[in-house]
């Protein structure tokens, strides 16, 4: 794929920070004079719609079946939306990608270094992964300031804390480890680092 854009990521357990932090770059870099994509997974495909409709239900398919369903919903938002952005210029900032189905599909028992490794060889690397680090405990409590229920198939306290150990695991180039328990300016300013070092992007 000819690729003249960024692709940066935004990863972690629910309650990290991901979709705040992910708008705050979003609004940096089109001051900065950027053309900005922002987007965000489960998409809006039948796949994703499937996903969201477990969740909904708070349903578990088995992990092969759920793993399957991330990666088609993924096939999908590279195709149509990743892919053309990236090829025309444009910043992609993603809400979740596939260190996510890495890190919640390896908890459930799947091997997490085969899924990086079919992970990386399937869709487009990202120049930047911004993993928020969060206990699970302080990501519940800020989905229960959201006034939002907790999602029974995905937010277990149990669950989490292999899902953040597996995030935490990871060591690829493209990955930076970001604390996100601190102020959302402080966490903002932290990621603006990130950016700064590791990509040719500047504000």
């Amino acid at each position: 794929m000819r690729r003249r854009g960024h692709l940066i990521v935004f990863e972690g357990i629910d309650g990290a920070g991901k979709t705040t932090q992910a708008r705050l770059l979003q609004e940096t870099l089109e001051r900065s004079g950027y053309r900005v994509k922002a987007t965000k997974e489960p998409t809006e495909s039948p796949a994703g719609e499937r996903i969201r409709e477990l969740a909904r239900e708070g349903r578990r398919e088995s992990p092969e079946v759920e793993t399957e369903l991330f990666l088609r919903d993924r096939r999908s938002h590279v195709e149509k939306l990743i892919g053309p952005a990236l090829e025309d210029g444009a910043v992609v900032i993603s809400d979740r990608y596939y260190l996510s189905t890495v890190a919640y599909q390896g908890a459930r028992g799947l091997d997490p270094e085969l899924l990086l490794a079919t992970c990386e060889e399937q869709f487009p690397v990202p120049d930047l992964a911004l993993v928020l680090g969060v206990t699970p405990a302080e990501g519940l409590r800020r989905i229960s300031l959201r006034q939002r229920a907790v999602d029974p198939a995905f937010e277990r306290i149990e669950s989490l804390l292999a899902v953040g150990a597996l995030f935490r695991a990871l060591t690829r180039p493209y990955v930076a480890h970001v604390g996100g328990e601190g102020s959302i300016d402080s966490v903002r300013e932290s990621i603006l680092a990130e950016v700064g070092a590791r990509t040719s992007l500047s504000r």
